[in-house]
């Protein structure tokens, strides 16, 4: 199993398929932003190599990303191989939906389990707002396309001070009440070229269950305050769904993390927030066996940094965050 020094079992990858998106939404990019040419990313059968020497060290769950992992040719193929690798127990997504309609069927039938959605408001404009270019009918026809399929559902809120930090939180809580969804409130992590107007626009959690508890009313903490995954669970009087909240800003919950991610170019990357990465395109491209290449990947989890260096104004400044994966 890949232990790091301070004894976390890494085991959940997360694999960006590519730095691309169908979206340019506020917090996470800027509206003309450069992407890699596809020859600096990693290629089909390149992806397919890595996630069977990641089970073989002992990783057990896969979380694509992107940028927008349904843009990505081949994407059905990919989570098909995956979901057959031995070891893995476990295929799921982070995406904005709106392709959904279309593919939710197809990814099920290869393998997805899980499926996270990101959706930052219910309201059509302030939608189109913070997603520059985005329709929210698209991807309310991607959340029915993955119920129908079964696909377990998530729903992820990035709250941006200004944008979406009131009534919009409100009425993605209010979908808990009828709906076993889970609803998940992420603070904006600063990031990149946007982390200025990150920085002056994260939302606390505290704050955020003020605002819902005085509409909706009190929430209660569910697990005994135990995180699930990276959210704390709290959960309305009645309501069918859960209400997460990802605090990685102003709550860290470093000391439990079992991540790691691999970028689209390639770069194994051991914390969201620090710039710290191990190129792997060049073993891929260059020879090496797969004992070499798993005996890098095990050096570099070994030293995994403990946690971010935000209290302190240390900002990861190489990448955006569509460029990791989140």
């Amino acid at each position: 199993m890949p232990f790091d020094r301070y004894q976390r079992n890494i085991n959940y990858m997360r694999i960006s398929l590519t730095d691309m998106c169908n979206l340019r939404c506020i917090y996470c990019m800027p509206e003309d932003m450069t992407f890699r040419p596809k020859k600096e990313l990693l290629q089909d059968e390149e992806i397919n190599r890595l996630v069977i020497l990641f089970a073989e060290l002992g990783f057990e769950k896969f979380r694509l990303t992107g940028g927008e992992p349904t843009i990505r040719e081949n994407i059905v193929d990919i989570v098909g191989h995956i979901a057959k690798t031995p070891n893995v127990q476990e295929v799921a997504m982070t995406t904005n939906a709106i392709l959904l309609r279309l593919l939710a069927k197809p990814l099920t039938e290869a393998g997805l389990k899980r499926i996270n959605i990101s959706i930052d408001t219910l309201d059509p404009k302030k939608f189109k707002q913070i997603t520059r270019w985005g329709n929210i009918d698209d991807v309310w026809g991607g959340i029915d396309a993955a119920e129908e399929t079964g696909l377990k559902i998530k729903l992820n809120c990035v709250v941006v001070r200004g944008f979406n930090d009131q009534e919009d939180v409100i009425e993605l809580a209010r979908l808990t009440q009828n709906k076993s969804w889970q609803v998940r409130y992420i603070e904006v992590m600063p990031f990149g070229s946007v982390a200025d107007f990150q920085k002056t626009h994260i939302v606390p959690e505290k704050e955020l269950r003020e605002t819902i508890g005085n509409a909706l009313g009190p929430l209660t903490l569910l697990n005994n305050g135990k995180l699930e995954g990276e959210a704390r669970i709290y959960q309305l009087d009645g309501a069918q769904g859960k209400l997460g909240f990802i605090s990685s800003v102003t709550n860290p919950f470093c000391a439990g993390c079992n991540r790691a991610r691999l970028t689209a170019d390639g770069k194994l990357r051991l914390c969201l927030l620090r710039d710290k990465e191990l190129d792997l395109i060049p073993f891929l491209r260059e020879g090496a066996s797969d004992e070499e290449i798993k005996l890098h990947i095990k050096n570099s989890i070994w030293y995994k940094p403990w946690g971010h260096g935000l209290a302190h104004e240390v900002y990861p400044h190489k990448r955006v965050m569509s460029e990791i994966g989140g």
